[in-house]
């Protein structure tokens, strides 16, 4: 009886214990080929009297073949100073300190890697506010720690402190492999991360301005002051264009020592700076940072100041009520208005004939007009000639303008061209003869009114007289006069003869050419001059010589025949 009733005791006992542990269902459930909980297939499993089953991974023994071990992931910020008024970065790095329950080292990291690890920051209770939202890292292993960068607005008044920001990471794993059996979990885990807003210097760029203009070089002005608690010394401001329009120093950047740097101070710090010809006129970005000592000798950095700066405007002229006396074969002058379009003073100006033209030839290249201030005005007259085989009409003249900057640097704005006439050749001088009569194998003084036509004065002019068989120069070939003002008519003397030859009726040319210096001190000769000569039966009563020698001819022979008749 007794024994009969330990019997039915063990029995119960057993039946309990396989019901509290769950064995039962397991049992069913691996008769069917069905997956365990938690994910993980297994070919058989059997009930055990302690409760366990073959495939409860918690409930086997330390055997060869078993792995088990889990990942354990923390977030750090190894700089975690922040500073207000801007949104900083702030780099969080990700540990994984793994555990390994069952393996060898060289099956540990299948245990301890997290994978698809996604980690999202959130301000808290604290006045930060995290501009990143969520990010995937991917595998995380004991060997090779994550770094992540994340934005973190810090308002500007933010008291000095410590701040707690909330961190959470989910990730999976393997928590256990034997017999070809893997059973993966995933896993949250929710952190802090201390940041601190320091008392340190902290600075702001607060403004900034140049005088460079595109195309050229100037200073660049940056005012950064120090908005923080605490002094800054030996700071090195350094700022970079992230543009190819603009340079800094003999690059893309720049950087300046400053001494010191007091709680509230702003220095205004220069540099150099120059605009590329092609760059639109637009603001520019710059960016910056300050490296300096605390006033405990402690190195610090404060990087993420940012900027903008607009470059002047090209400087540009204007050349308006163009006006010229320029001939064909002449010296002529091209006369206007140079305007300084700005946007700044340009100083000592000079107005340049800028073209190479055979026949257009500037008898001075430049001439100057001084400094103009921005919509300052100035006439400026080019003296110029054109060659005798150009062509009247309209002509387009290429002109420059050099000027210097306020650093006394020499610039060219060559971006100026002008319309103008040319008109076509004309005789330099107008000949007239007031009697242009004379009798057939006389004498006499030929009076020629002599007209300067040219726009400037003619001095020491020196004219002479050529004549062709029968009408010959006699002794006084040339005149002179001294000068002769544009317009102006003199008239000069000259003898002509004619020989024995000259019909009376017939017309018979003269020709007159004339040397004489221009305004310039520059001699010249010009053109030859035709003019006609009408020769007439002499005057007074006398017998033509035809007439004479027909007569003398009769008379000779009549006399030779009355003397043979008497012989």
């Amino acid at each position: 009886m007794v024994g009969v009733t330990r019997t039915k005791l063990l029995a119960v006992f057993a039946a309990v214990l396989m019901l509290t542990s769950g064995t039962v269902g397991a049992v069913a459930g691996t008769a069917h080929g069905g997956s365990t909980a938690g994910g993980a297939t297994a070919d058989a499993a059997t009930a055990t009297l302690d409760g366990t089953t073959a495939a409860d991974p918690a409930a086997r023994p330390q055997t060869a073949g078993v792995i088990r071990g889990s990942p354990e992931l923390s977030v750090t910020a190894p700089r975690p100073e922040v500073t207000p008024g801007r949104t900083n970065e702030v780099e969080l790095q990700i540990i994984n300190d793994g555990d390994m329950d069952l393996g060898t080292p060289e099956t540990r990291e299948v245990v301890t890697t997290a994978r698809n690890v996604r980690l999202t920051a959130d301000g808290g209770d604290t006045p930060f506010t995290v501009e990143t939202g969520t990010i995937g890292l991917g595998s995380v292993t004991e060997t090779a720690p994550r770094e992540v960068p994340i934005a973190v607005s810090v308002p500007n008044g933010t008291e000095a402190g410590s701040y707690e920001l909330d961190v959470e990471l989910e990730y999976s794993y393997t928590y256990q492999q034997s017999g070809g059996v893997t059973y993966d979990r995933t896993e949250t885990v929710d952190a802090e991360v201390e940041l601190e807003v320091t008392e340190d210097a902290r600075f702001r760029i607060v403004d900034v301005t140049t005088d460079a203009q595109i195309g050229d070089q100037g200073v660049l002005e940056a005012e950064i002051r120090n908005v923080g608690a605490t002094a800054a010394n030996d700071a090195t401001v350094a700022l970079e264009s992230s543009s190819a329009g603009l340079g800094l120093g003999q690059g893309t950047s720049d950087a300046a020592l400053i001494e010191s740097i007091a709680p509230g101070e702003t220095v205004t710090v220069p540099y150099d700076a120059s605009f590329a010809a092609t760059a639109p006129e637009r603001k520019y970005a710059i960016s910056g940072s300050v490296s300096f000592e605390t006033p405990d000798g402690i190195p610090q950095v404060d990087e993420g100041l940012s900027a903008g700066v607009a470059p002047l405007g090209e400087q540009t002229f204007a050349v308006r009520d163009v006006e010229s006396s320029l001939r064909v074969g002449e010296d002529g002058e091209l006369r206007g208005t140079v305007t300084n379009d700005g946007p700044v003073a340009a100083n000592n100006v000079v107005v340049q004939y800028a073209d190479e033209s055979g026949s257009v030839i500037p008898i001075e290249r430049s001439t100057a007009v001084g400094t103009l201030e921005p919509g300052e005005s100035a006439d400026f007259t080019l003296p110029i000639a054109i060659g005798g085989e150009a062509e009247a009409g309209l002509r387009s003249l290429g002109l420059a303008v050099q000027y210097r900057n306020d650093g006394g640097e020499a610039r060219l704005y060559d971006e100026v061209a002008v319309d103008t006439e040319v008109a076509p050749e004309r005789d330099r001088f107008t000949v007239a003869v007031e009697n242009r009569t004379i009798d057939a194998g006389g004498t006499r003084t030929v009076e020629v009114a002599v007209t300067n036509n040219l726009e400037e004065t003619a001095s020491d002019v020196e004219a002479r007289l050529f004549a062709d068989d029968p009408l010959d120069t006699g002794t006084t070939d040339t005149g002179y006069v001294q000068s002769l003002e544009p317009g102006e008519t003199t008239t000069m003397t000259f003898e002509l003869t004619t020989t024995g030859s000259a019909t009376a009726g017939s017309t018979y040319p003269i020709s007159l050419d004339f040397r004489y210096d221009d305004a310039d001190g520059d001699s010249h000769l010009s053109d030859t001059y035709r003019v006609p000569i009408d020769v007439t039966e002499s005057e007074g009563g006398g017998i033509p010589i035809p007439v004479i020698v027909v007569a003398l001819l009769v008379i000779g022979t009549g006399g030779l025949v009355l003397y043979r008749r008497r012989q």
